[in-house]
């Protein structure tokens, strides 16, 4: 007999302030450039009002400083996003990571929090929305789980692997490209396109319903993935808090 799917909790998208890109600075390309390399404006830790202490400015890339503590977040740590809602766009970033390290590059995420005995907690933020990878595949033991490679770098996280698998080794950048257009994804890794995928289809919901964000296995994500970026369909960019160190810069 199937697994039956479980209720779906009582859940808020908290809509906090956004900012205006018009405010930043546009390269030669007419890309906004969302990182100065010297401030965290426009940034702030996901559920919170401000940079979390974790989160530093070193040698003009955005670093997390990681505790070793995997997915354990202590102390003021947390993921990180930019206050815009994105539609279709495309982000280029660069990226490296020390030996052993693991992050993501979150996009289309959303602010919810559910309730429970009266209290309002935040839920994660990769719960509501796609997350390419960022790792040491060499160092890291994610590289190995999940099904052919599809939680190495690049990857559409435990759903579908970057193809080549061009990383570089640690301690080296690389070149994270992501395109979102009316639902169709592309990842780019150095230079290369690695995958494509088609949100809001019937493809889409079987992927998930196959993923760990199953009705079965995790409800609340897999109706907020299923409907991600909301009736919008925007959302933020953010980086992930994995416990690892980190560097993202030329944002």
């Amino acid at each position: 007999a199937a697994a039956e799917a479980k209720a779906v909790p009582e859940y808020t998208v908290i809509n906090n302030a956004t900012i205006d890109l018009s405010g930043f600075p546009q390269d030669k390309d007419g890309y906004y450039v969302i990182f100065d390399g010297k401030t965290f404006n426009g940034w702030r830790g996901y559920g919170k009002d401000h940079v979390p202490s974790k989160w530093t400015i070193d040698n003009g890339a955005i670093k997390f400083n990681g505790s070793g503590g995997g997915e354990a977040q202590d102390g003021d740590g947390g993921d990180l996003i930019f206050t815009h809602k994105f539609k279709n766009f495309e982000l280029e970033v660069e990226w490296k990571v020390a030996k052993g390290s693991n992050s993501g590059i979150f996009y289309l995420g959303q602010e919810v929090a559910t309730t429970k005995d009266g209290k309002q907690r935040m839920e994660p933020i990769y719960i509501s929305c796609p997350e390419y990878q960022v790792l040491d595949n060499e160092n890291h033991p994610d590289a190995k789980l999940g099904v052919d490679g599809n939680r190495k770098s690049a990857s559409l996280y435990d759903m579908i692997p970057a193809v080549p698998q061009n990383a570089k080794p640690y301690g080296e950048w690389n070149k994270a490209k992501i395109m979102v257009y009316k639902g169709t994804v592309v990842h780019g890794q150095n230079d290369q396109n690695v995958l494509e995928y088609h949100l809001w289809t019937p493809q889409w919901t079987e992927m998930l319903e196959k993923s760990k964000f199953s009705p079965e296995k995790w409800p609340l994500a897999f109706e907020l993935l299923n409907n991600c970026g909301g009736a919008q369909r925007e959302g933020y960019i953010g980086f992930q808090d994995h416990g690892d160190d980190v560097w993202f810069r030329n944002i």
